[in-house]
């Protein structure tokens, strides 16, 4: 039977997920880098055939850890889902001479190379700066026009993103994003193989973008992912998934497959999402891209990850599109013929729509809870009426255990202030959406207010 080293750290779809796949496709070894989540704990030990904690000696050259430890299974694939790994899983499979991203992973992860390389090939972008310090930003606050938005070169999740309106805020803006670089890298949401990652920055231009333009319905937002697969340097689009509007400065909010675009639409971002993928030259690796809708068809790339989507998005594939990308993905790095989709599907091929939801203590209009609440999803399911043949579970690994209190959003720290996943199935994406909005405003209503002893704790 084939070995897999499968390298664990934060982010990425759920463990859960990931691990069942991957073990029904080979003998799995896994390397943690992150604390496995306790609700999969005991599935890892029994789905693995070694589950290895590496200690903070062996992290320090994290390359040559994976390498190591690839040749000591007799690993014939190695791959990750994390972000946060994915530059260090790359360069050891181009060491083992194994299926991987390429030498090109760091354009699909540092946001100053990859913006550097879509301004190479004349690809539509918000205009930008890489900055290094805070002299950097002023210098870059003059030459571009405000808004601007302040971004970690290496962060996930909309974490340490910052709003500039006016000159009087850069310096705060620069001080805020380092602190929560910082305190991210302290809850293990940093990148894992580029030393003083923390402290590279780069700051574009906000765009204004429309979903009206681009959606029959309204309530999406104004921003779309492209999923898919680079399998042997060619790009496979599978499908696209829409958003809510996001909560601001930008965390995402919910993402929902299949986006209920037009054909003309999706074949138009499509090309675009191509464009982009092609230029940054990757190899073998999942691929999940980001693009902002405007007025009148524009388009600007907002990112691509050399990985899957993150939260729910490849179990929500899975389900509406009867794909599991974690297994073909598995099946092409160990050299096995897989068929992957001629062109991106459509909704019309949909059996259904699925949703991920993330629990954030504001409302509808981004506006902070009147006080704090306690998490329970047993108060959720009994009082939140959804439409009918609506299923509405809790991804336990990435949500908080009922009972404890829901943090305060920062608008800084971004999906690090959430409070629980939960993934939603209906029977078409306007459904989906309809039913995220109901949730979004009866959280505050029906869950538990937190007593002044839990939240002193």
């Amino acid at each position: 039977m084939s070995k897999v080293l499968l390298v664990h750290a934060k982010g990425g779809p759920p463990l859960g997920h990931v691990l069942s796949r991957t073990a029904a496709r080979a003998e799995v070894h896994l390397l943690a880098l992150s604390a496995l989540p306790p609700s999969v704990a005991g599935a890892a030990h029994s789905l693995c055939a070694t589950v290895v904690t590496p200690t903070d000696a062996q992290r320090s050259d994290l390359v040559s850890l994976i390498v190591s430890q690839a040749r000591a299974v007799g690993a014939d694939a190695v791959l990750t889902f994390s972000e946060y790994a994915v530059v260090a899983v790359a360069e050891a499979c181009e060491a083992l001479g194994l299926a991987g991203a390429g030498s090109a992973a760091a354009l699909a992860r540092d946001k100053r190379l990859m913006r550097r390389t879509w301004q190479r090939h004349a690809l539509p972008q918000p205009a930008f700066r890489p900055v290094a310090t805070e002299a950097d930003l002023h210098a870059a606050a003059d030459a571009l026009p405000f808004p601007l938005l302040l971004k970690a070169a290496w962060s996930a999740g909309s974490t340490a993103h910052q709003i500039i309106r006016s000159p009087h805020e850069v310096s705060g803006a620069w001080h805020r994003s380092r602190a929560v670089m910082a305190e991210s890298a302290q809850l293990g949401y940093a990148e894992l193989h580029v030393a003083e990652a923390d402290t590279d920055f780069v700051v574009e231009q906000i765009v204004t973008g429309t979903a009206a333009d681009w959606f029959d319905e309204p309530g999406w937002g104004d921003y779309v992912s492209v999923e898919g697969v680079v399998a042997d340097g060619v790009f496979h689009p599978v499908c696209l998934s829409g958003r809510m509007p996001t909560v601001e400065p930008f965390t995402e909010r919910a993402g929902i497959t299949p986006a209920l675009l037009p054909p003309d639409a999706q074949d138009r971002i499509v090309t675009l999402a191509r464009e982009a993928v092609d230029a940054l030259g990757l190899r073998d690796c999942g691929i999940h891209t980001e693009i902002k809708l405007g007025a009148d068809g524009s388009m600007w790339l907002i990112e691509t990850a050399a990985r899957f989507g993150g939260a729910m998005t490849v179990p929500q594939i899975e389900e509406v599109f009867g794909l599991d990308l974690v297994g073909m993905l598995v099946d092409h790095l160990l050299g096995h013929r897989v068929t992957w989709p001629e062109q991106a599907l459509t909704p019309e091929q949909a059996r259904g729509a699925a949703g991920s939801l993330v629990v954030l203590a504001v409302d509808g209009q981004g506006k902070a809870w009147p006080g704090r609440k306690v998490w329970d999803f047993s108060a959720v399911t009994a009082d939140v009426a959804l439409s009918g043949g609506t299923e509405l579970s809790v991804v336990a690994e990435s949500s908080l255990a009922d009972g404890d209190v829901v943090p305060v959003y920062d608008p800084a720290a971004g999906a690090n202030t959430m409070a629980a996943l939960c993934l939603l199935s209906a029977t078409d994406p306007a459904t989906v959406l309809r039913d995220f909005e109901t949730l979004v405003d009866a959280l505050p209503r029906v869950l538990p207010a937190a007593q002044p002893a839990q939240v002193s704790r």
